[in-house]
């Protein structure tokens, strides 16, 4: 199995609970995949769109290539965050049938303890997984979470709402950091990885949490000097920043 160096932390997880082989590629210098590093011999490929930790984002052009690259392997497109501003790969299942797309509905339609997610693909690929599924995990949901869902994914003018209102606020948070001298990688997720060149991440986690305001720094070793943070609401985002210049970060 592939799958990128910083992504989601469970996919070395899961390949160790099945005794399943994996590599995990390097991402390139500006943290972003490089579907090329994806064409050796594997099982199978793994890439989170927009990619966790990072938030950035494939094009499809650039799946639709992988795909045909490796004709014979299936590639999981894991679109946990692609609401916050990237595009589905979900009409790339019409073209090719190794493509197997997976959402949640834990993310931009704010349901975590639904616990719900789908996949959509070729109708072999999802034969195989009911069949996988079945063998170990016979009721997966409740009828009220499939009703829940259902709604939730038919309410599109609501998710169109929050989606954009996150973005927004997004875009907001971002100018402000640069203000105050962070390098941030461009996000089309619901949160933004920081670094300062003169701020120790550790330090500034430690600063945040004395002051009541929580957000991730994450163990790879790329990335152990970058903060994850989530974007909450304008205020929230507003009191982080306050934080931060009280911690003696100034504008520059």
């Amino acid at each position: 199995m592939l799958f990128a160096d910083v992504s989601y932390g469970f996919y070395p997880v899961y390949c160790g609970l099945f005794g399943q082989p994996y590599q995990e590629i390097p991402l390139n210098d500006r943290f972003e995949i490089d579907i090329e590093d994806y064409t050796v011999p594997c099982g199978g490929i793994a890439i989170a769109n927009p990619n966790a930790n990072t938030g950035h984002a494939l094009s499809l052009d650039s799946l639709s290539r992988l795909a045909t690259l490796q004709p014979d392997r299936t590639i999981i497109v894991d679109e946990a965050y692609v609401d916050f501003g990237a595009q589905s790969a979900i009409r790339l299942t019409e073209e090719h049938d190794n493509i197997l797309v997976v959402q949640t509905l834990s993310k931009s339609r704010a349901l975590a303890g639904l616990r719900v997610g789908y996949a959509v693909g070729h109708p072999d690929l999802i034969e195989g997984l009911v069949r996988v599924k079945d063998s170990f995990n016979s009721y997966p949901l409740s009828r009220i979470a499939q009703a829940g869902a259902a709604a939730a994914i038919a309410d599109s003018s609501w998710l169109t709402q929050k989606t954009r209102q996150v973005m927004a606020t997004r875009g907001r948070f971002v100018q402000s950091l640069a203000g105050l001298g962070f390098d941030i990688l461009p996000s089309c997720a619901n949160f933004v990885l920081i670094h300062h060149p003169a701020h120790q991440a550790d330090k500034l986690l430690t600063g945040l949490r004395e002051r009541h305001i929580i957000v991730r720094q994450l163990s790879a070793p790329r990335i152990r000097d970058w903060l994850r943070i989530t974007i909450g609401t304008d205020q929230e985002m507003d009191r982080l920043i306050e934080a931060l210049a009280s911690m003696g970060l100034t504008p520059r």
